[in-house]
């Protein structure tokens, strides 16, 4: 390890090795010219981020000083931890195993098992037929633990999320109201890009995370490459504190390399732990990842390194107090080993849940007081307080609307009246649950720390609710913005159910978007991709019965003129008694592309009245929102009236609307008319190594690269293209960066559309006027 970064933490590193002087008494500096006043700016920062860090922990220690007894002893057995991956890393197959190994279920089902039942977690038809988890799903079970010979029960409440990107507000939900988590990585695949996405919502959300290399057993399983890799792409120290017995199919269990034992499963589910000495061809091995383990964790925690700098070998408990200490403030993730679907070694990984990670006493929650300008308050876990919680999903059961909350404070009773802090709304709690994925236990009281459901609450995801004593509200989780849109009708009449499906889609999922498009008169709904789309699409028909045709949307394109022409256009009409007449004179003319539509009068004269000029107005801006092309709106044209006519009997109101609206149609089509196109600004990030794949791609769609940014590890490329190009583009984006680029569109302006598709889309448009005529 090196000795003066553990000294002097992370800033000498930065510094030129000629400037550094290391002597035998202490670790000194003799710096010079520019970087002594470096070095003197980074002891001012360090002393202070020293102090606030001091303050931040001094507060959390007030807390847990303040504890009640029974508040204590109820905390310290509780962890509230969520399973999230990358895709197919085996979250699911890993929490049947906990379920199964904490006595909560009594058989083990595989996520594609050949008896059809599927993984408890996995509840939605959808999920079991595709072998995927769509929502995340809550649950709790009671684990015990051997601590000096007695047993302890620990008890936890468990998210499982998905680990498609598609459904990544599934697991910023989960992630915003849980203290720990395990972040399960394949031993084979290592860290892949949902892996780095789930490492950014974590520290998103502060949450200290254990690591469990999964699929040991598979073919080309190396864990070590997989170590390497959390620290260079995940950025945050790790080490192993277990060694495999066996690779591969020979997988036998793991050495405990803190305690030096070996674990081994027995039974036929591996539900029996047997404990042995370490075999003797693993010894050396042991030595030296234990040794690994120690310096690194000697770099994130001060009293390792003081026990490590004073050349002494500290105790497995003082390993296990190190690893906790530096787990709960993130600076560190201890790595475990094994393989869920074989049944080896998921029970340590209950046991490094118990010792590493925090109960709800150890964790920061603020809320702000509504009450003093949004000052910024602890949420302390205790019982004796106003009940304060959160709503972090919404879920549509059998029996209305249910409602996950967290309680940060206070307890919440059913019966009890709650008040919904944005809308001062009161409800009273007619129902408590705590949920087992889709199955519910009925329950009077839920205490601070806990994770419950309720029924009959109107509100939405995010909501802060209180007992109406205190008025606080918490901060909700990041929602992103949604990346890919498609058109969506039924197929026949659906007597509202279309309407009920899609506004009670979007109350449960934020990321999840729904307009009207007034120009094409389609219904666009919006999400995180193509499968994210699909599942609702489907879940329409299943849940309400709705067969919906879905389609690529339609552009707003705009029509416009390229050329000044004159108009003398003349409205006539005899049909008995008064007829209708009206005359006008002058000219359109293009004002630029992007301009609105301007209207002007230059009657002299009085020859035509201003209440007919008015009418002509009318009927010139009713033919610019249905252009003579396409049928789209018209951009950029001014109308000039300078002259014109009027009968004292025929001429009306009517009659100058009509003139104006077939007047302008007419010269527009002499005008040189030509179609727009809307050219979006696109911003996509990517990882450095994707840069010439990404150009090529933007290449292809004729786009303009107008700049890239260029960092250390990612770069930013901006450019000018088409939206009828970049539909599709988040699927294509994904497939050739493997799922770590993201793009955002913003409108910029709008364009001269190329004369093919100007061609193309007068085709179309002439050939439904022919249909819809029939």
């Amino acid at each position: 390890m090196n000795t003066l970064r553990a000294l002097v933490p992370r800033v000498v590193s930065g510094l030129p090795r000629s400037c550094r002087n290391y002597q035998n008494v202490g670790v000194q500096l003799t710096l010079s010219g520019t970087y002594r006043k470096k070095w003197a700016r980074f002891q001012s920062s360090a002393a202070q981020a020293a102090q606030t860090a001091s303050e931040e922990v001094q507060s959390q220690d007030d807390i847990i000083s303040n504890l009640t007894a029974d508040d204590a002893a109820r905390l310290k057995m509780m962890r509230n931890i969520g399973i999230s991956a990358h895709i197919d890393s085996g979250k699911t197959t890993f929490t049947e195993r906990v379920l199964y190994y904490t006595g909560r279920i009594k058989a083990i089902h595989e996520v594609r098992g050949k008896d059809n039942v599927g993984a408890k977690m996995d509840s939605m038809d959808l999920e079991r037929e595709k072998g995927i988890t769509i929502q995340s799903a809550a649950t709790y079970c009671d684990w015990d633990k051997v601590e000096n010979g007695e047993l302890k029960k620990y008890h936890f409440n468990l998210i499982d999320t998905p680990g498609h990107i598609d459904f990544t507000i599934e697991v910023e939900r989960a992630l915003r109201v849980l203290d720990g988590a395990v972040l399960v990585v394949c031993a084979v695949s290592g860290v892949q890009s949902q892996t780095m996405t789930v490492d950014r919502q974590m520290r998103r959300y502060n949450v200290p995370r254990i690591t469990f290399i999964n699929k040991m057993d598979r073919m080309g399983a190396n864990p070590w490459k997989a170590i390497d890799q959390i620290n260079q792409k995940l950025k945050i120290a790790a080490a192993a504190v277990q060694v495999p017995i066996g690779a591969e199919n020979e997988l036998e269990g793991v050495v405990d390399i803190i305690f030096q034992r070996a674990l081994y499963n027995d039974g036929d589910r591996g539900e029996n732990i047997i404990v042995k000495e370490i075999p003797e061809d693993l010894k050396q091995i042991v030595a030296e990842k234990r040794s690994i383990l120690i310096e690194t964790l000697a770099d994130c925690d001060d009293e390792i390194a003081e026990i490590f700098l004073n050349e002494e070998v500290p105790t497995p408990e003082q390993i296990v107090a190190g690893i906790r200490r530096a787990t709960i403030s993130r600076k560190f993730t201890p790595v475990l080993m094994g393989s869920a679907l074989a049944n080896k070694s998921v029970q340590p990984v209950l046991d490094a849940v118990c010792d590493y990670l925090p109960n709800p006493s150890e964790v920061s929650n603020v809320a702000l007081d509504l009450t003093r300008d949004e000052a910024p308050i602890n949420l302390p876990p205790y019982n004796n307080l106003p009940f304060v919680g959160l709503a972090f999903k919404l879920e549509e059961g059998k029996f209305g609307q249910l409602t996950y909350v967290r309680v940060y404070q206070g307890i919440l009773k059913k019966g009890m009246m709650i008040s919904n802090t944005r809308t001062g709304k009161k409800t009273k709690l007619a129902r408590l649950v705590r949920m087992h994925s889709n199955e519910m236990e009925d329950v009077t009281e839920v205490h601070a720390g806990e994770i419950c459901a309720t029924f009959g609450v109107d509100c939405s995801s995010g909501d802060t609710f209180t007992d109406g004593s205190i008025s606080v509200a918490m901060t909700s989780m990041f929602v992103p913005e949604p990346v890919i849109s498609l058109s969506i009708a039924p197929k026949s009449r659906d007597n509202g159910n279309f309407s009920k499906a899609i506004n009670r889609f979007q109350k449960e999922d934020p990321t999840f978007r729904v307009k009207f498009d007034s120009e094409s008169k389609e219904t666009i709904i919006s999400g995180m991709g193509e499968l994210h789309l699909e599942i609702y699409v489907e879940r329409m028909k299943r849940e309400y019965s709705i067969d919906c045709v879905t389609g690529q949307p339609q552009v707003a394109y705009r029509e416009t003129i390229l050329q000044e022409v004159d108009f003398d256009y003349t409205h006539k009409r005899q049909s008995g008694g008064a007829g209708q007449y009206a005359k006008i004179m002058g000219s359109v003319k293009p004002i630029g592309y992007n301009k609105e539509n301007e209207f002007e009068s230059q009657v002299v004269g009085g020859k035509i009245s201003e209440k007919f000029l008015a009418a002509t107005q009318k009927g010139f801006e009713e033919a610019c929102e249905k252009g003579p092309l396409i049928g789209h709106k018209v951009l950029g044209v001014n109308m000039l009236v300078n002259d014109g006519a009027i009968h004292v009997v025929d001429s009306s109101e009517l009659a100058f609307r009509t003139a104006g609206y077939w007047g302008f149609r007419e010269a527009f089509l002499k005008a040189k008319p030509v179609i727009l196109e809307p050219i979006m600004d696109v911003a996509i990030t990517a990882p450095i190594e994707f840069q010439g794949a990404i150009i090529g791609l933007m290449n292809k769609r004729n786009a303009t690269i107008t700049d890239t940014d260029i960092g250390s590890d990612e770069f930013t490329l901006h450019a000018e293209c088409s939206l009828n190009q970049m539909f599709g583009f988040a699927t294509i984006l994904r497939a050739n960066t493997q799922g770590k680029g993201e793009f955002s569109l913003e409108f910029k302006h709008y364009s001269q559309a190329p004369m093919q598709l100007q061609k193309d889309l007068i085709a179309q448009y002439e050939k439904s006027q022919k249909e819809s005529s029939k």
